[in-house]
């Protein structure tokens, strides 16, 4: 199911309802046919939802993208990607571009070529997620949907990594010297500072190598996600002060 209260953000709804349907078709009979499909419908939604966003009055979302810009980076899906990472690049936590865009040139694949071709599930499923974290990062609104166990761990593990990823970029920007963006850098910059020490950055590097080899299909999600992986990442977000503003 979807928590479909757009009272305060009505224009999410359309990006919603695609992205929704590529998840239910997750949820119904596996099949090379749903898999392609839902692929599909989760690459337009995330399309729609960063062209909507993009495309917002300024007094929404801050940002000051001209007509000329949003009519030439919106024909491309690289350029604008490309846009959002110049114009809202504090959205991105848990959303590495480059592997959204990976996902497109798949998605891509099964379209065009689509005779024949299949996709594997558990890619699918982490679009899927990545997707969900994408949306709630824009809009603010969760998607909660029923899934089977295995994605269920999946998304747990994705959003603590959001939380982390939210919880050091905040921590950072508390400080007085610039800090970059890039995960293990920030690692090692906060072990400078005495909040993390040499045993957090090597357990922090093997969840982080995880986390990658998950997000490219490479691992086996539900051999992959354990409640041990879940709890080292949690214990690591633990080490993390909480945001300002969360107090």
């Amino acid at each position: 199911m979807v928590d479909n209260d757009f009272s305060r953000q009505p224009w999410a709804s359309g990006p919603a309802e695609i992205l929704q349907h590529g998840l239910s078709l997750l949820s119904n009979k596996d099949s090379d046919k749903n898999r392609r499909l839902a692929i599909i419908s989760i690459d337009n939604a995330v399309e729609l939802m960063i062209k909507t966003y993009l495309n917002l009055p300024s007094r929404i979302t801050g940002l000051k993208i001209s007509r000329k810009d949003y009519s030439e980076f919106s024909e491309s899906f690289p350029r604008l990607l490309d846009a959002l990472e110049t114009n809202a690049d504090d959205k991105l936590e848990g959303i590495d571009l480059g592997e959204v865009e990976w996902y497109h040139r798949l998605r891509n694949e099964l379209y065009h070529q689509g005779n024949g071709l299949t996709v594997e599930r558990k890619k699918v499923e982490i679009y899927a997620e990545l997707a969900k974290i994408l949306f709630n990062n824009l809009y603010g609104i969760e998607l909660i949907t029923d899934n089977r166990h295995a994605v269920d761990r999946l998304s747990l593990f994705m959003n603590t990594w959001v939380e982390v990823e939210r919880r050091l970029h905040s921590t950072l920007a508390q400080g007085s010297a610039p800090f970059s963006r890039a995960l293990m850098d920030g690692v090692k910059q906060l072990m400078a500072t005495d909040v993390l020490n040499n045993s957090d950055y090597a357990d922090f590097q093997q969840l982080y190598q995880i986390r990658n080899r998950l997000v490219h299909g490479q691992l086996d999600i539900e051999k992959t996600i354990t409640p041990d992986i879940i709890k080292r990442l949690q214990a690591f977000l633990q080490k993390l002060p909480t945001r300002t503003s969360d107090s």
